[in-house]
C-alpha cells in the first residue's frame, strides 16, 4: 500500500494510466473500485488523490494511515497524490501547523512534489461558486444565530423545519452575501446555507451552512477575507479545482459524500471527483482526537504535540519510532468498510521488528549496583570482543572492557533467590555477557541494611561461554557495564500515555485514564562510553532491556522507544 521513499516519479499528464491489476497485484475494495473507473475512463488522466490535513494540530497516528493510504495508491495507479491544506478556520490554525506537517510527511518518506495547494488559493473561486447557487435558487442567507440554527436542523428521527428566511429573493440573498464579505455585517449575524430538504434523513442535507461571517486573520490571506467557507463546501470544490479523481476519506465522512456530491452536481463547469470512504486506525491505549490531543497540551499533561507519550508522529519520532514501522503497521491493518479498534502491540512489534534488524546492540545499567571482582587488580582490564548486531549479518563488533569494578542491574540480583531465578544470588554464579562467570562472595550492606555491594570473583576458564570440567554449567547471563569506563544518562522509560484500552469509554472522560506511571525517569543509569558520543536520533537496542533512542538535551539523554519481550522479564514478574 505505502509507497516506498524512493517511489518512481509521477506519470506524465495525459499518459495512459497503469492498471494495479497489471503487475498482478491483489487489490483492496478501494482499488478495485479505482480500476472500474479507469476501464470506464472516468481517469483519462491518470489517478489523482489527495491528502488533506486541516493545519490545526499536529499529525498523528490516524493520520499517518491516510497518508499511506492517498499515496500508495496514486502510486500503485501510477498518477501523483496532492497536498492540500484545508485552511478554512483561521481562528485555530497556523503556519507552525502547516510546518510540521510537511516535515512529518517527509519523514515518513513521502513526497508531494509540486503537487502543494491551499484551500485559500480557491477563496475567490469558491465566493464565485456560492454566488451561482444563489443565482439558481439553491443558497440563502440566514439571520439564525447558531443556537436556532440547530433548533431548527430537527434530530435524526424528526423532520427539521425550514428558516423564516429560507425563502429571500435571489436579489435580497446576493445583496446580503456581498455585504458579508464586505464586512458590513458582525460575526454571527448571519451565514450562507444551501436550499435542500430540510426532511432529509441525512442531517447534513438539512441545509447545511456554506459560510459563515469570522473576523480572524487568517496565516495566509491575512485580513482579505472576513468570511470563510465551511469544510463540507470547500472540500469537494477544491477537489474539482485540482482534477482530483478518487477522494479517500475515512468513514465519519460516508454521511456526507451526498452533500459533496450535490455540491458537484449543482455548480457548473466543474469536475466530478468521487469520494471513497474506508475505516481508519485506531490502537488501543491511544486517542486521536485533535482536539482531545489539544486539551492534554494546553493543560499541561504532557509537555507538548512531541511528547513521546503522544500518539503523534512528531511524538513517536521523539520516542523513537522509525517511518518504516509506522508505514509496515498501516500496510498491515489492510483497507476495510468497518471501524476496528488495532491493538497497540501491532505497532510496538513492527518496531521490534524493525530495529531488531538495524540497531547496533549495547550494554546499559538503569539501575546499577556495584560489584567489586576481587580477583582483578586496581588497573587490571580485560578486553572482550562483544557483537554489534548478531541479525545484520554483517558481524561486526566492538572492544568492551573487563575492570575490577562493574555495575549489574539491582534486580539481577537477589540475596535469597526463588527457585527458577538464573541470575545472580549471595553465593551463586551468573555469566556475565561476553565475558566470565562470577561467584558472588559477599553481600555489603549500609547501616540501613541496603544492599550497596557485591565482593564476587571469576573464572578465568569460562571464558567464550566455556564450562571447565567438573563445574556446573551456569544457566543465567547479565549485561553490565565498566565502572571505569561507564557514562552516566538519564534514561526516560515510557509507557501507554492511558491506562484503558479504550480512554474515555462508559462514563469515565480521557483525564479519568491518564495514566500516571506513564513515564519514568532514571536519572543514574551506566552506559558503555560510546553510547555517550551518540548522535542524537540513534537508535540501539540496550541488551535485555529494550530499543531506545538518544534524546537531545544537556548531558546524555535516552528515551526507551519500546521494550523487549524476553523471558527474564517474565521470571521477574513471577518473582
Amino acid at each position: 500500500m505505502c509507497p516506498s521513499p524512493n517511489a518512481p516519479s509521477p506519470a506524465e499528464p495525459g499518459a495512459e494510466p497503469e492498471s494495479a491489476s497489471d503487475a498482478g497485484a491483489k487489490l483492496n475494495f478501494v482499488e478495485q473500485e479505482i480500476e472500474k473507473d479507469i476501464a470506464e475512463g472516468k481517469a483519462p488522466k491518470g489517478v489523482i488523490t489527495r491528502f488533506p490535513p486541516e493545519p490545526n494540530g499536529y499529525l498523528h497516528i490516524g493520520h499517518a494511515k491516510a497518508i499511506c493510504v492517498d499515496f500508495g495508491i496514486a502510486e500503485k495507479f501510477g498518477g501523483h497524490c496532492n497536498l492540500r491544506f484545508d485552511d478554512t478556520n483561521p481562528a485555530k490554525e497556523s503556519q507552525e501547523y502547516v510546518d510540521s506537517i510537511k516535515d512529518d510527511i517527509r519523514w515518513l518518506g513521502f513526497d508531494w512534489g509540486d503537487n502543494e495547494f491551499y484551500a485559500s488559493d480557491y477563496f475567490e473561486d469558491l465566493f464565485g461558486f456560492a454566488v451561482q447557487l444563489i443565482n439558481k435558487g439553491l443558497a440563502y442567507v440566514c439571520d439564525l444565530n447558531a443556537e436556532d440554527t440547530r433548533s431548527y436542523r430537527g434530530t435524526p428521527h424528526e423532520p427539521g423545519k425550514n428558516s423564516p428566511y429560507r425563502d429571500r429573493s435571489v436579489e435580497e440573498n446576493l445583496a446580503l452575501f456581498q455585504k458579508m464579505r464586505d464586512g458590513e455585517l458582525p460575526d454571527g449575524a448571519c451565514t450562507l446555507r444551501a436550499k435542500i430538504d430540510m426532511a432529509s434523513a441525512n442531517l447534513n442535507m438539512r441545509d447545511p451552512v456554506l459560510y459563515r461571517i469570522a473576523r480572524a486573520h487568517h496565516h495566509r490571506t491575512g485580513d482579505t477575507w472576513c468570511i470563510y467557507p465551511m469544510y463540507d463546501f470547500a472540500h469537494g470544490q477544491s477537489d474539482a479545482i485540482e482534477g482530483v479523481t478518487h477522494s479517500l476519506c475515512s468513514l465519519e465522512f460516508e454521511n456526507h459524500r451526498p452533500l459533496y456530491n450535490w455540491f458537484l452536481e449543482n455548480i457548473d463547469g466543474i469536475g466530478s471527483p468521487r469520494q471513497i470512504e474506508f475505516a481508519r486506525m485506531n490502537l488501543t491505549y491511544t486517542i486521536t482526537s485533535k482536539r482531545n490531543l489539544l486539551g492534554l497540551v494546553e493543560e499541561g499533561h504532557v509537555s507538548g504535540w512531541d511528547d513521546p507519550r503522544m500518539p503523534t508522529i512528531r511524538g513517536l519520532r521523539k520516542r523513537g519510532y522509525t517511518p518504516e514501522a509506522i508505514r509496515k503497521l498501516c500496510d498491515s491493518t489492510g483497507l476495510t468498510k468497518f471501524n476496528a479498534l488495532h491493538d497497540m502491540h501491532l505497532l510496538e512489534n513492527a518496531l521490534r521488528e524493525d530495529l531488531n534488524k538495524r540497531a547496533d546492540r549495547r550494554m546499559a545499567v538503569l539501575k546499577p549496583l556495584k560489584v567489586v571482582i576481587t580477583n582483578l587488580g586496581e588497573d587490571e582490564s580485560i578486553a572482550r570482543e562483544a557483537v554489534n548486531n548478531p541479525e545484520d549479518g554483517e558481524g561486526t563488533t566492538r572492544t568492551v572492557h573487563l575492570t575490577r569494578e562493574i555495575w549489574i542491574e539491582q534486580d539481577d540480583f537477589r540475596e535469597e533467590a526463588p527457585r527458577k531465578f538464573f541470575r545472580l544470588k549471595a553465593g551463586g554464579d551468573v555469566r556475565l555477557r561476553y565475558g566470565y562467570v562470577i561467584h558472588c562472595d559477599e553481600v555489603i550492606k549500609d547501616s540501613s541494611g541496603e544492599i550497596v555491594e557485591l565482593r564476587c570473583t571469576y573464572n578465568p576458564d569460562t571464558a567464550d561461554g566455556k564450562t571447565p570440567e567438573g563445574m556446573k554449567k551456569v544457566k543465567g547471563i547479565i549485561h553490565w557495564v565498566s565502572a571505569r569506563d561507564a557514562v552516566d544518562a538519564e534514561v526516560r522509560l515510557y509507557d501507554h500515555l492511558f491506562r484503558e484500552p479504550q480512554p474515555g469509554s462508559g462514563d469515565r472522560s480521557i483525564l479519568d485514564d491518564l495514566n500516571p506511571k506513564s513515564m519514568e525517569v532514571v536519572l543514574n543509569a551506566k552506559l558503555e562510553p560510546a553510547l555517550g558520543e551518540a548522535p542524537v536520533g540513534e537508535r540501539y537496542q540496550f541488551e535485555r532491556l529494550g530499543y531506545f533512542v538518544r534524546a537531545e538535551g544537556p548531558g546524555v539523554i535516552y528515551n526507551r522507544a519500546v521494550s523487549l519481550r524476553d523471558s527474564w522479564a517474565k521470571i521477574e514478574k513471577k518473582s
